[in-house]
């Protein structure tokens, strides 16, 4: 997906709603972590019948969020899907004109939050059934920094570049057939401000 544009920005209401449905967005990272796959494929994953799911999948398709992806099998019903970009962001500027814009986008950043928070519980929860090895590796940090808008615009950029540059070596890796003791990752961070 070299060729894909990195980090499309989301800057309008219909098409923030469309990816902020919970089953949309589970859907879109399940896509994001198989770069390529059915309606069937992810339904299985979802526990939710291809019907629905391939519905669903074309409503991020008519917002562009995902595309039709070359045929990966012989079966010229099945239609394979992928991201149109190599990750989404929203920002808060973009929908703090209007009151039901910034509704949108707080209902938005609920349902987000709410999804990691439960990523995030499930991995507490299993922690026994993955290796020392996994769990000595995984991180729960909090910093409490003290910082202007300039440096936290900064750290938040520094920090998205360290991980681009290990989602690059991770999917070339997987790419060159290095895939022995891989697993998906999700690597979460939130930098704002707070007054006590």
């Amino acid at each position: 997906m070299a060729d894909k544009k990195r980090d499309r920005r989301i800057t309008d209401v219909g098409t923030l709603k469309a990816i902020a449905h919970p089953l949309r967005a589970q859907l879109y990272r399940l896509l994001v972590l198989a770069r390529v796959a059915t309606a069937s494929q992810l339904a299985d994953q979802v526990d939710e019948a291809p019907s629905l799911v391939s519905y669903h999948l074309r409503k991020l398709a008519e917002h562009g969020l995902i595309e039709e992806a070359e045929p990966r099998s012989g079966d010229g019903r099945e239609r394979w899907w992928q991201p149109a970009s190599d990750g989404l962001s929203v920002r808060d500027e973009d929908f703090r004109d209007a009151p039901e814009k910034a509704a949108a986008h707080t209902a938005a950043s609920r349902m987000f939050l709410d999804q990691r928070t439960d990523m995030y519980r499930r991995y507490i929860d299993e922690r026994a059934y993955w290796s020392d090895e996994w769990t000595s590796a995984s991180d729960d940090s909090e910093w409490l920094l003290r910082l202007t808008p300039a440096e936290l615009a900064e750290l938040s950029k520094e920090l998205g570049d360290v991980v681009r540059r290990y989602e690059e070596r991770g999917r070339a890796a997987v790419a060159a057939g290095d895939t022995e003791g891989r697993e998906n990752v999700a690597v979460h961070t939130y930098g704002f401000p707070f007054r006590v």
